[in-house]
């Protein structure tokens, strides 16, 4: 509830209120506000006050009114609304192809240069992300991608860079460039660790990055050009479509089911748009947590082979992931798949130690690209990761965390299942993905209120569309205190 003071009226603290949360992202470009009756009672305010403050915030220039339908958040970059692109037809080429592959979709493999109506990628990505870096309250937050830090806390790795530094000069690692490839003994390290996952990789093939999504974008950049088309699962991770849209390129989403990705709608995209590259996470896949079968892994290589695309393989989870799960890059042995992993989910998020493996013809090139980015990569750190992986610590942690992990899943689903939720997906792995039957862009801005950050369905498609599902992370969702704020703000909202 808001209380008036001498020194700001209601009107202002609610414009306020929602003018910080659309400056820091935590209301997308696109959400809708709630309707001014639902604004009022959820604020013990009058609906005159709720219209003030939304003129206010017109009047900024954070939000838009459609007639009709509400006010919703405006794109950032000044005057976007008012150039909105016409509505495209579909090709008939594209639409013969396709099918009954719906007509969003294909404004979404439209790529770059979309009209707000048919949402912001770009913007909305990083809605999860900033709320990440800006803090809603101390409260355990359902929408985080990450462990807790009390998880990932250990002794072993500020040992590790003591040691380095102790038995090395700090000239080694502060008055040169490291390796352009990455610390050696970090790669022989890592070509180890992948031969347990049966994947096949010399250290010479082996790039370390900063964190997987500069390993990602190093493959973006060395193998694609503005408007290239690029199969992308769907749902799937926001920044990944972010990232591919603001380099230009045509996203194609590919339903993503329980054994793999939609073979016929990829089939059919390779007929239509010829696309040059595939992205999967293949194990524990985000948000729904599936993983891929065999029979569709095998299929998938064979249209990568038949159409000529590469295909890249973000491991991200393969620290809390059975070794002997499917994996693309294992299967194709590195000719044209390209894998991606880092330590951010399970060691330090703030290290950014990421790495790439890719096939012996392309490494010169995503090296260059690496170059051009970032020149090399610190060597301090990868040295002391080289050490904890050496000596088992890495392992012994990992293994910590997946027997906490399983603990804390099975506490958040008979939560879940307790709120009147149901899973969408079989609930393993960090993420649940989660079916709550009431619009979780909506109930994303009521539980802000309550000081939690969720992630909403919609944040998970190309294109952003209402949806009634949400991820949760398991670790951070065992809190009975959460579910039951979760019960009575769903309840108000259906009311």
């Amino acid at each position: 509830m808001l209380m008036k003071t001498p020194t700001q009226s209601l009107t202002e603290q609610l414009s306020a209120r929602f003018g910080e949360r659309i400056r820091n992202r935590l209301l997308a470009p696109g959400a809708r506000l709630p309707s001014v009756r639902q604004c009022a009672e959820q604020h013990g305010v009058s609906p005159s006050t709720v219209v003030a403050a939304y003129d206010q915030l017109l009047a900024q220039g954070l939000v838009e009114a459609r007639k009709n339908r509400g006010f919703f958040v405006r794109e950032m970059t000044a005057g976007l609304a008012e150039r909105a692109a016409p509505e495209d037809a579909v090709p008939a080429a594209a639409e013969g192809a396709l099918g009954n592959w719906t007509t969003a979709h294909w404004f979404a493999a439209r790529g770059a240069g979309r009209g707000p109506s048919r949402g912001a990628p770009p913007v909305n990505a990083t809605a999860l992300i900033r709320g990440m870096f800006h803090k809603v309250s101390d409260k355990p937050q359902p929408g985080m991608g990450v462990f807790p830090p009390a998880w990932l806390e250990s002794t072993f790795m500020p040992a590790a860079v003591r040691k380095v530094t102790s038995t090395r000069s700090l000239q080694d690692f502060s008055l040169q460039y490291g390796e352009p490839l990455g610390d050696t003994g970090l790669r022989r390290v890592l070509a180890k660790k992948l031969a347990t996952l049966n994947v096949q990789a010399a250290p010479e093939q082996i790039i370390t990055t900063v964190g997987a999504t500069h390993a990602l974008d190093i493959v973006s950049r060395t193998l694609l050009r503005p408007g290239d088309p690029v199969m992308v699962e769907e749902p799937g991770w926001a920044v990944e479509f972010a990232r591919l849209a603001a380099l230009g390129m045509r996203i194609l989403p590919v339903p993503r089911r329980a054994d793999g990705p939609d073979l016929e709608v990829m089939a059919k995209y390779c007929e239509a748009y010829q696309p040059k590259l595939y992205v999967s996470v293949s194990v524990f896949h985000n948000p729904t947590s599936y993983c891929l079968s065999p029979g569709s892994a095998h299929r998938i290589l064979q249209l990568a082979n038949q159409h000529n695309f590469h295909v890249v393989e973000d491991d991200t989870y393969s620290h809390i992931a059975p070794e002997h799960a499917t994996r693309l890059t294992a299967l194709d042995g590195l000719q044209r798949t390209i894998y991606v992993s880092g330590f951010a989910k399970i060691l330090a998020p703030n290290w950014r130690i990421g790495f790439m493996a890719a096939p012996t013809a392309l490494v010169e090139q995503m090296l260059d690209t690496k170059l051009l980015a970032t020149l090399t990569t610190p060597a301090l750190l990868e040295k002391a990761l080289a050490l904890c992986i050496e000596q088992g610590q890495l392992r012994r942690h990992a293994e910590r965390i997946r027997t906490r992990l399983d603990a804390a899943r099975a506490r958040s689903v008979k939560l879940a299942l307790g709120a009147g939720c149901t899973f969408a997906a079989e609930p393993v792995g960090l993420f649940g993905w989660v079916e709550t039957g009431v619009d979780t862009d909506a109930l994303a801005q009521r539980m802000l209120d309550e000081g939690y950050l969720l992630a909403p369905g919609a944040l998970f498609h190309a294109e952003r569309q209402p949806s009634t599902l949400m991820r949760i992370n398991f670790a951070t969702t065992q809190d009975a205190a959460f579910w039951k704020t979760f019960e009575r703000v769903r309840a108000e909202q259906g009311r």
